[in-house]
Order: C-alpha cells, then sequence, then structure tokens
C-alpha cells in the first residue's frame, strides 16, 4: 500500500500539513479527530448489540404473537 514511501516521505508530509494548517490549529484538528474515531466506535458498538438483540429476539417467539394467534383463531366446540 504504501510501496516506495520512506521516512523522508513522511516528513515533507508532515511538514506541508504543519504549513497549511499552522502549528496553533494542529492540536485542535487532532482533538477532533479523537471526538470522532470514538463517536464512530460507539456507534459501531451499539449498532452490534442491537443486531444482537434483534437476533435473540427473532430467535424465541413473543408472548404477544401467541396470544394474538389463541384470540383470532378460538376453538370451536361443535
Amino acid at each position: 500500500m504504501l510501496h516506495g514511501l520512506t521516512g523522508w516521505h513522511l516528513l515533507i508530509v508532515l511538514a506541508v500539513i504543519l504549513l497549511l494548517f499552522g502549528a496553533a490549529k494542529l492540536p485542535a484538528l487532532a482533538q477532533s479527530v479523537g471526538k470522532s474515531a470514538r463517536v464512530f466506535r460507539g456507534e459501531i458498538k451499539a449498532m452490534k448489540d442491537e443486531d444482537a438483540a434483534d437476533a435473540q429476539a427473532s430467535s424465541t417467539p413473543s408472548t404477544q404473537a401467541r396470544v394474538d394467534a389463541v384470540a383470532v383463531d378460538p376453538p370451536s366446540s361443535r
């Protein structure tokens, strides 16, 4: 992926970033990237928890579905 990139290349890239954003804005930039990463990880965890809860709920029939089925089809007394 990083074919042919050496330490000098990365040093030049860091120097260009420093020139573009300035030294004063770099800590704020790093902080916002860190917050974004934390929010992203939290959302991924929440999605996994929801998927696990949905899978567990779909594997066991709900009580309400059984009650509805009984109420719709009462036994006939012929």
